[in-house]
Formats: C-alpha cells, sequence, structure tokens
C-alpha cells in the first residue's frame, strides 16, 4: 500500500494533530512547511481549540477576541510580573529607593493592631519607618516573554493592583507610583495617585488599589512599579503603611488591529526571564 502522505489527510484532522504542537514550533517551524499549514496555522479556529485544550476558555466563552493567536499568547504568558510580592523571601527582588526612619522591615500578618488580608494565602507584609521608605522593581517585558509587534499592535491591558493598610493606633501617608517607559525609560504613561493619608485610632483594614492601562502610546518596554510610605507621628519603629499583594498582570484583553491589516506577529527567541 502506498504511503499516505499527511496533506493529504481531511483538513480537519490535520487541524487536530497540529493543536497538538506547542505554539512556538507551530509559527517558527510548522507555519513553514506549505501553504496549506500556514492557512490551518492562521485559522481561528485552531488557536480556538488550543485556548480550549488549555483551559484558557470555556465551551460556552463569547467574549468578543480580537486576535486568538494573540490571545492564546497572552493568555499563555499571563502571571504576576513582580517578584516576591508578599515579602515571602524578605526584601528580595525589590530596589531599596528610600530607607528613612528605622528603614524597611517585614513582618507577619495580622501584625500588631493590625488586620488579616482578605486573601489568607497571603502571611507577611513589608512595613515602612517614620521617614520616606520607597521600594521599587523594574519590569522588562521583552525579558518576560513580550515581543515588539505584540506590545505595540495589540497594547494589552496592563493591570496594577497593591494593598496596603494602617497599624491601628497610628496615621500613616501611602504612595504609589507606576510608569510605563520606552526602551530608553522615557515615561509613556502613568499612574501616580495622590498619596493617601490615614488618620491615628483607624479600623486597620487593607485596601485594594487597581489600575488598567489601556490604549496606551506604542513603545512600552518596561513598567516601573514603586510604592511605600511613611507614619505620620514620627514614632520610632515601625508604624508606617503596610504594603503587600502586589501585582503587574498583562491581560488577555487586547486592541483591535486596523482592519484590513493582515497579522503575522509571532513570539521572538525564547526569553531568559528575571
Amino acid at each position: 500500500m502506498a504511503p499516505v502522505s499527511i496533506n493529504q489527510l481531511p483538513e480537519d484532522t490535520l487541524l487536530e494533530l497540529l493543536t497538538h504542537v506547542p505554539a512556538r514550533q507551530l509559527l517558527r517551524n510548522c507555519r513553514l512547511v506549505c501553504t496549506l499549514w500556514r492557512d490551518v496555522i492562521d485559522s481561528v479556529t485552531l488557536w480556538k481549540r488550543k485556548s480550549l485544550q488549555d483551559g484558557f476558555i470555556t465551551k460556552d466563552w463569547d467574549e468578543p477576541v480580537a486576535d486568538w493567536k494573540i490571545f492564546y499568547f497572552l493568555c499563555s504568558l499571563r502571571r504576576n510580573l513582580l517578584l516576591n510580592p508578599c515579602a515571602e523571601e524578605d526584601l528580595r527582588f525589590w530596589r531599596i529607593d528610600s530607607n528613612g526612619g528605622d528603614e524597611w522591615k517585614v513582618e507577619s500578618l495580622p501584625g500588631d493592631l493590625g488586620t488579616d488580608l482578605p486573601d489568607p494565602k497571603v502571611k507577611k507584609y513589608f512595613v515602612t519607618s517614620y521617614n520616606m521608605c520607597l521600594k521599587s522593581q523594574l519590569v522588562d517585558l521583552k525579558a518576560e516573554g513580550y515581543w515588539e509587534e505584540l506590545l505595540d499592535t495589540f497594547r494589552p491591558d496592563i493591570v496594577v493592583k497593591d494593598w496596603f493598610a494602617a497599624r491601628a493606633d497610628c496615621g500613616c501617608s501611602y504612595h504609589l507610583r507606576v510608569h510605563l517607559t520606552s526602551a530608553d525609560y522615557i515615561v509613556l504613561a502613568s499612574f501616580e495617585p495622590p498619596p493617601v493619608v490615614i488618620h491615628q485610632w483607624n479600623d486597620a483594614k487593607w485596601t485594594e488599589v487597581s489600575y488598567t492601562f489601556s490604549n496606551y502610546p506604542p513603545g512600552v518596554r518596561h513598567i516601573l512599579f514603586q510604592h511605600g510610605g511613611h507614619d505620620t507621628q514620627f514614632w520610632a519603629g515601625w508604624y508606617g503603611p503596610r504594603v503587600t499583594n502586589s501585582s503587574i498582570v498583562v491581560s488577555h484583553k487586547m486592541m483591535s488591529p486596523d482592519s484590513g491589516s493582515p497579522t503575522t506577529t509571532q513570539p521572538e527567541d525564547e526569553a531568559g526571564g528575571r
């Protein structure tokens, strides 16, 4: 019996086979085999199936998606880009920008005259002192796997969150600054709300801050996240704002590319990561 070429298989069978190939191999290798494979790999159906197969969507998914291939990659890359957000590794991965008073410290929840965070998985927090304490991380989006064309053409939403609280017996001032910058660190978009001042004798409850960057200018390559503050009583020790559970997540939600413009974007070489 004469051997059968894989291209003689029904197209749906070929599509099902290719669905099980790793996404980057599909674009870097399989897509170059022939026109038939290219067309199958570029199809909406393939990337919908891969998204369902990997648990990124359910069968009854009804949200609009601008580009299913980009949606798949954004879902596969989705994670918190901040390292050590909950102080489990002391101050590792954080750059100390200001270390006033008795400097930054790590404590366990709920802490003296404090409360537990709503998320029971979070066990620790960072705490500031009587002069300004600020710490930051700089996220390199290309090193985290986001290639330039994806960032500039689709500009996926970037969701930033932080949690802060005061001690019940001491007032404090909480500060947050987030910048989206270019490759040479020019600020293209920013979120820098006014400092939050909490008065003495408060309920010590944790507050979540959340902000979503959407439709930002092209050229974003880094994200600077900085937070901290100081107490307002100027007491020796650690009576300033407490912070924990910070996050930066690149969402699957994206801009629609210009109508009529084909999208051939594909991942660059594997990122080294941080």
